[in-house]
């Protein structure tokens, strides 16, 4: 028999297959965001929520997954997944998300399903606006490391200690300073004194 959490754990696979969160894959579906949050899967009286067809409908044509392709989602195949922590890149700058390190600290944090993810210490950014675009765009999510090695050329996070977090790609980096490139060409490239920076992490991979 066909239960609540089976189908809301396929929808679950299905945003993290397509590298977007619940709410992400929401928007790319052109419905209200929420529609696929956490806090619309039960009633106010404790009830289960079951998806609309026509919601379920719509992430699979903006997916592009078969009808038969989320029935195996609903049945738990594909690759295992392991949920990573999420927040949007708009809240990062807060305080109480990150320890000194950049690593994932305090709650408000959501989570999102990824395959084949092994690093212990990932968490996943929700990209909002375009100041990014074209390399990544509202709604797509990115996959980020605070432990894993950085090399000029690499993508980062970086957050200052002014609570500014921006993504870009690493030019050079000295003992005094830190270059970095904007990945939207309207924007202007950065250079930041080294010790205005709290920490830079490695952006792992991104949905396209």
């Amino acid at each position: 028999m066909l239960t609540h959490a089976q189908v809301w754990s396929a929808i679950d696979r299905l945003a993290a297959r397509a590298g977007l969160s619940a709410s992400g894959l929401a928007r790319r579906a052109g419905l209200d965001p929420t529609t696929f949050n956490k806090s619309k899967r039960i009633t106010a009286s404790g009830r289960a929520r079951w998806p609309s067809t026509e919601s379920i409908s719509k992430a699979l044509a903006a997916t592009g997954t078969s009808i038969e392709a989320f029935v195996g989602l609903i049945q738990g195949a594909g690759a295992p997944t392991r949920s990573v922590p999420l927040l949007g890149f708009a809240e990062a700058g807060a305080g109480g998300y990150f320890d000194d390190g950049g690593f994932p600290a305090g709650t408000g944090w959501d989570e999102i399903a990824f395959p084949g993810v092994d690093d212990t210490h990932a968490y996943a950014l929700e990209v909002s606006g375009q100041s990014m675009e074209p390399a990544y765009r509202d709604g797509d999510v990115i996959l980020v490391s605070p432990a894993a090695p950085i090399r000029r050329g690499d993508r980062v996070v970086v957050k200052t200690r002014d609570g500014e977090v921006m993504a870009k790609e690493l030019k050079r980096s000295t003992a005094k300073t830190i270059e970095l490139k904007s990945l939207n060409a309207q924007h202007p490239d950065r250079t930041i004194a080294t010790e205005d920076v709290l920490w830079v992490a490695r952006i792992l991979w991104a949905s396209q």
